[in-house]
């Protein structure tokens, strides 16, 4: 078991179990990995732990067959993306040469992870578009059609596996705009003509892909229907779908009212229950009153006489919440949280519901189309304290032991609506309301998967490195300056290390003559390469060396036009034809004998290392680590 074989591997065990789990990328690629080994006879019950763990008994290489699979396609792919393109069959072969024997094209294809399927719908979509585009003198033909349509279903798949595919999209987008300018002045052709083709484009590269990425989210939430470890990550309402969750098939009251016992919960927290207990602030923490934090809990709305009949609470209502188990009430005052500078600290007060004029909160509910009274579920509200005019909300920051680490609540003074600060009523007891099904309350498909795609985005904007936690940075990656361990740390280890083929990446150093390669249809491939590499300088996510692969196939595909062009430029100078041939050859041969001797000396980085560290000089890696940034 290697490096994020631990998520991709256990979450197509998920799927084979049917549980729901929330990640940060589209369902797609996880969903392949878990039909792939549901096809295969796995049984997705290996926990999928941590690295260096053994497989035994498991079968797992039908999950790995699958995306070594598809990462073996890359080269005829590559291969005929750059025939067509520059109709050099030298550039074509040293194209696919160039990913033969990269090590780390190699070592990414032969795991359980999400690059290799990325990197195909990629290529896919990319060889799509470069033959429709050899089709443009026979439009509406059959293979025109087919190649668009094909090219409209790839980028639904490279969207699919990652959010990453967007940068093909654009590419993409931005042909099929230069075609559509060009054909607009060409005034041969009729104002008919011109619509049909903006309608074939319209259908095959916008509603086809979109159909098709929705209907992934249509599966993945088909299957998924048990809970599981991602529930937490989605709303009260999501949750009610899920059998097994205390929500499913449960009955409460719908509309909130004063004197119910109730749990609200936070949007932004997973598992974010409003939360107190007996333990007061520690001295020199504010007010040394209860505490007040995010775990989970009962709170109990303003109570009024029992004879009293049934009211409603309302936007707009002053209220006050009182700890059922504590009967101390919901309080905040102008003293400074315990961790958020300039919020306010939020804490339980009073004693059996008495406190003072600083208990009391104004309920306002956001998605106010439900009505004005509070629906359980479905009505988000916002606490605004009635004396500093704070909203109750939680910082994500974690207390320290006295909070018991669990997260801090505060109120702040900053009213930008935030889902921070929104909040929901989840559970709810009151015996003079009837019970309804939850089920009446369950989210539409289309709230569903606007809900996920908001998690999503959190979640990757949430990948923030850690202090002292292994990064990369952008520029690092096109020189090949530091690679990535998969496993294995001592010699003792298996150790698995994803670098590039040291050869391949000099190699690519572009230089002269680049006009003539931008000719030959080096343009489409040199905004390849710039799509799926600049966007990451401008990410403040956590980077690794395996996100600059997608560009790396563009790179070595431009190079193999970028070498071919400067050896025939070369060979062109000279009087002799016989010689000017013979210096193309010669040339040629070094670069695919240099990459493939390259291969050979780092190659066991990708097929595995036991024994001593490179720097000892009996490992079979002594004298390979030509740089200190190289930790293998």
């Amino acid at each position: 078991l290697l490096w994020d074989e631990t998520h991709f591997g256990k979450m197509g065990s998920y799927y084979i179990n049917r549980t729901f789990f929330f990640d940060v990328h589209p369902p797609l690629g996880k969903m392949l990995i878990g039909l792939a080994g549901y096809l295969s006879g796995y049984d997705g019950t290996f926990l999928f732990q941590k690295p260096g763990d053994k497989y035994e008994h498991h079968n797992y290489m039908g999950m790995r067959g699958f995306c070594a699979f598809l990462g073996s396609l890359l080269v005829p792919f590559a291969y005929l993306i750059v025939l067509e393109l520059s109709k050099s069959l030298p550039a074509a072969l040293l194209t696919a040469a160039l990913l033969t024997f990269d090590t780390g094209c190699l070592t990414l294809s032969q795991y359980i992870l999400l690059d290799p399927i990325l990197m195909f719908f990629i290529m896919a979509a990319m060889l799509s578009m470069v033959k429709y585009n050899s089709c443009a003198n026979r439009p509406f033909s059959a293979p025109w059609w087919f190649w668009l349509s094909l090219t409209g279903i790839n980028l639904a798949g490279a969207l699919g596996v990652k959010f990453v595919g967007l940068f093909i999209i654009l590419q993409v987008g931005w042909n099929t705009i230069s075609d559509l300018w060009h054909l607009l002045g060409d005034l041969s052709l009729s104002v008919v003509t011109v619509g049909k083709h903006l309608t074939a484009r319209i259908l095959c590269l916008i509603v086809l892909p979109l159909t098709l990425y929705t209907a992934t989210y249509a599966v993945h939430f088909r299957v998924l229907n048990k809970s599981g470890p991602g529930d937490g990550f989605f709303s009260s309402a999501f949750q009610a779908r899920l059998s097994g969750n205390n929500l499913h098939n449960a009955s409460i009251p719908e509309h909130l009212a004063y004197g119910s016992v109730i749990t609200v919960k936070n949007l932004r927290m997973a598992i974010g229950y409003l939360h107190s207990h007996r333990h007061l602030y520690p001295e020199g923490i504010g007010a040394r009153q209860q505490q007040v934090n995010i775990n989970a809990c009962f709170f109990l709305a303003d109570p009024l006489d029992p004879s009293f009949p049934v009211e409603f609470v309302r936007h707009g209502d002053i209220i006050r919440l009182e700890h059922k188990e504590t009967s101390r009430n919901l309080h905040s005052h102008y003293h400074e949280a315990p961790l958020t500078r300039k919020h306010y600290q939020v804490t339980g007060y009073g004693i059996n519901g008495t406190g003072d004029s600083n208990d009391f909160w104004r309920i306002e509910v956001v998605n106010r189309r439900f009505g004005n009274r509070i629906r359980v579920l479905r009505s988000r509200i916002r606490l605004i304290h009635l004396v500093t005019g704070c909203v109750l909300g939680s910082s994500g920051k974690v207390l320290p032991k006295w909070g018991w680490e669990q997260l801090e609540v505060t109120c702040t003074p900053y009213l930008k609506e935030t889902l921070n600060s929104i909040w929901n009523v989840e559970d709810h007891i009151n015996p003079k309301l009837p019970n309804i099904s939850l089920d009446v309350l369950q989210p539409s498909f289309p709230e569903i998967l606007l809900e996920s795609h908001m998690v999503m985005i959190r979640g990757n904007n949430g990948l923030k490195p850690k202090d002292n936690e292994f990064t990369s940075k952008p520029w690092h990656w096109p020189i090949n300056y530091q690679g990535l361990r998969f496993s294995g740390i001592n010699d003792t280890d298996f150790r698995v290390y994803l670098l590039g083929n040291p050869v391949s990446a000099l190699c690519a150093a572009w230089g002269p003559g680049l006009s003539q390669v931008l000719l030959q249809g080096g343009g489409q491939l040199l905004l390849g390469w710039m799509l799926h590499y600049f966007p990451f300088f401008l990410m403040g996510r956590i980077l690794y060396f395996h996100h600059y692969f997608p560009a790396m196939l563009f790179s070595s595909m431009l190079t193999g036009i970028l070498w071919d062009t400067l050896l025939r430029l070369c060979a062109w100078s000279l009087a002799s034809s016989s010689l000017a041939r013979g210096v193309y050859v010669v040339g040629l041969l070094s670069l695919l004998l240099g990459t493939a001797y390259s291969f050979y000396l780092f190659h066991p980085l990708a097929y595995g290392m036991v024994g001593p560290l490179a720097q000892d000089p009996r490992s079979p890696m002594a004298g390979l680590k030509w740089l200190e940034s190289w930790d293998f």
